[in-house]
């Protein structure tokens, strides 16, 4: 069985969210018809890369995952509250 090592876990993790992240500017190139899947898109790609900063402790990344998945709900209470 082939187990997967806590550098290819973390690594996994950082592209995933960037990829989410990527994925989320091209939603918001495409503009508003795809709102707000660009907002989930973006939260997703943000809590993959906030779960890669707790693992690694970096601690500049976690503040700025925090501060910018608190941007995007309310984003998405906008959009569905």
């Amino acid at each position: 069985m082939n187990m997967l090592t806590q550098r290819t876990i973390d690594e996994s993790l950082q592209w995933s969210g960037a990829g989410f992240i990527v994925a989320g500017h091209v939603l918001n190139a495409i503009g508003p018809a795809v709102y707000p899947y660009n907002i989930i898109t973006f939260a997703v790609g943000t809590v993959l890369f906030l779960t890669w900063a707790f693992r690694v402790k970096n601690k500049p990344q976690a503040v700025f995952n925090i501060i910018s998945l608190a941007i995007g709900l309310v984003g998405l209470y906008k959009a569905f509250g």
